[in-house]
Formats: structure tokens, sequence, C-alpha cells
């Protein structure tokens, strides 16, 4: 009985935390998603304050008792506040390992590692000074906004486009090798016509660099033609880049088409034994080992 009611207690916790079929879940999702912008805001507004914002922004000068005053109170703020949102992820982090059958699925996957990344500086402050800026590694944590999408009334949209990337993957890769071909081939051309110290086409490399900047309509403005041949050429790159630029746009385009046609799968069901995901609406069972899914 004992063991039936630990089992139902970390079943429920498992498909609070890595599902969101349930408005429990849902809820659990979007106040982690909240709480990961929350601290990445944090860490933001910690190192304006470093930079010496109490002097611009309150208008008091830097040797002052009360800029000192209000620098102490702005760092003991974010240091109380950052340690707050990390106990918070710890816990998390602590449940999501319970709550797995096998905890080494989770520890070692893409998800666990960022999890733990995103958890661990603040601790190592009190071995290694400073690391506790490494914080900002929970912007990685905002990946987990693709799994929360599946909330939104654009449910699915996520799943296409995935697929839509993927199987345009090979074309796109082929158009990109024409591209740096192409590059390499007009970055030598432009060598050959300005190649001097003045207009800055110094090397191969270095006008390779200028093709590349030019066909993609970035345009820094370091290196320029200084020849009316060299302009020329500097006019017909600029205007292919245009052009180049509609090229994938058109190929995950047609991809998208063509899946969208298809039936997309919008669940969030998440294998309490193996971690797996992307399971068929109406699936019992999982795909990958056989455990039976979370059901209503």
């Amino acid at each position: 009985m004992e063991a039936n009611t630990k089992h139902s207690w970390r079943s429920k916790l498992h498909e609070i935390i890595y599902e969101a079929d349930t408005p429990t879940g849902k809820i659990f999702d979007v106040t982690l998603l909240v709480l990961i912008i929350l601290s990445i805001v944090l860490v933001m507004l910690e190192s304006v304050c470093d930079s010496g914002c109490t002097s611009e922004y309150f208008g008091l000068s830097d040797d002052s008792i009360l800029s000192d005053f209000v620098k102490l109170l702005n760092a003991q703020f974010f240091y109380v506040a950052e340690w707050v949102v990390t106990i918070l992820f710890s816990l998390e982090y602590i449940a999501r390992v319970v709550t797995v059958k096998k905890p080494s699925k989770y520890i070692f996957s893409f998800y666990g590692i960022i999890d733990f990344l995103s958890t661990i500086p603040m601790y190592l402050s009190f071995f290694i000074v400073g690391s506790q800026s490494l914080v900002a590694l929970r912007a990685l944590r905002l990946m987990r906004v693709f799994r929360i999408l599946k909330l939104a009334r654009f449910i699915g949209e996520s799943t296409n486009l995935i697929r839509a990337l993927k199987a345009s993957r090979a074309k796109i890769s082929v158009f990109l090798l024409f591209v740096f071909v192409l590059c390499i081939i007009l970055g030598t051309i432009m060598y050959l016509i300005e190649g001097n110290a003045e207009s800055g086409f110094t090397s191969i490399p270095k006008s390779v660099y200028w093709a590349i900047v030019t066909m993609t309509t970035v345009g820094y403005g370091d290196i320029a033609p200084a020849t009316p041949i060299g302009q020329f050429i500097a006019s017909i790159i600029m205007i292919m880049g245009y052009s180049i630029i509609a090229i994938p746009t058109g190929i995950v385009s047609s991809e998208m088409t063509k899946v969208n046609k298809h039936k997309v799968d919008t669940n969030t069901q998440c294998c309490e034994n193996c971690l797996a995901e992307n399971h068929q609406d109406d699936a019992r069972y999982c795909y990958n080992c056989g455990h039976e899914l979370h059901h209503d």
C-alpha cells in the first residue's frame, strides 16, 4: 500500500514537471518560464548597477556616503534575489531527478546538463571568486520555451517548423556551399583587381571576408573598392545578395507547405521511465521502452 502511494505521488509529480497536458502542468511550465526570465533580468540589472548606475540614476557623487549606502543596498538585494532564484531552481532540479525512474537519463540529457549549469554558479562562488557571474548561463534554459510554446493557440506550429527545417537541410547545405565557393571566387577576383593597402584588399582571405559581408548585404564599410571595375563588381555582388537571401526562404516555405498537410501530434507526453518525448496523441505506451504513459 505504501509503495503504491509513493509510486502514485512520484508519477503525479512527474506529470506536472515534465508534461503540460494538465492545468497544473501548464501552470508549472509558465511559472518556470517567468522565473527564468526574472533571473536573467536580475543578472542584467546587477551588471548595470556594477557599472556605476548609482551616480547616474540617483544624481549622487561617487564619493558620497549616501552613494555608498545605496550601492550596498543594491548589492544586498541582488545577492539575496539570486540566492532565492538559485534555491528554487535547485528544488526543481532535485524534483526532476527524484521523479524519474532512471535519474541518469535526465542528469546526462541535454536539458539536464543545462539545468545543472544554471544552478551551480552560486554554489561555486563559495570556492571560486566571481563565478556567480556565470548565472547568465540561465539564458540557456529559455530553450524550454519551445516546449512551453505548445500551450499557445498556435499549437503544433513549432513541430511543423522543425520538420520543414530537417526536410530542407540537404538543399540548404548545398546552397550554402555554393555561396561559399562563389564568395571565394569573387574575393579572389577583387584581390587581383584591388590588391593594395589603400583599398584594404591586402590578401585573399580578407577579400573573401569582404565578399561575404557584401553578399549578405551587411556592408561594414571597413573595406571598399577604389577602382571603377571593382566598384562595378561590388554593385553586381550587392544585387546578387538580395536574390540569394530569398532562396533559403523559398526552400523552407516549400517544405512547410508539405508538412502542413500531415497531422501534427500536439501532446507533451514524457515517458516516466526513459524520458522519451514526441509520442502520438493516442499513444498509451512509450514507443521507446514500452512503459505506460500518463492519461487523464
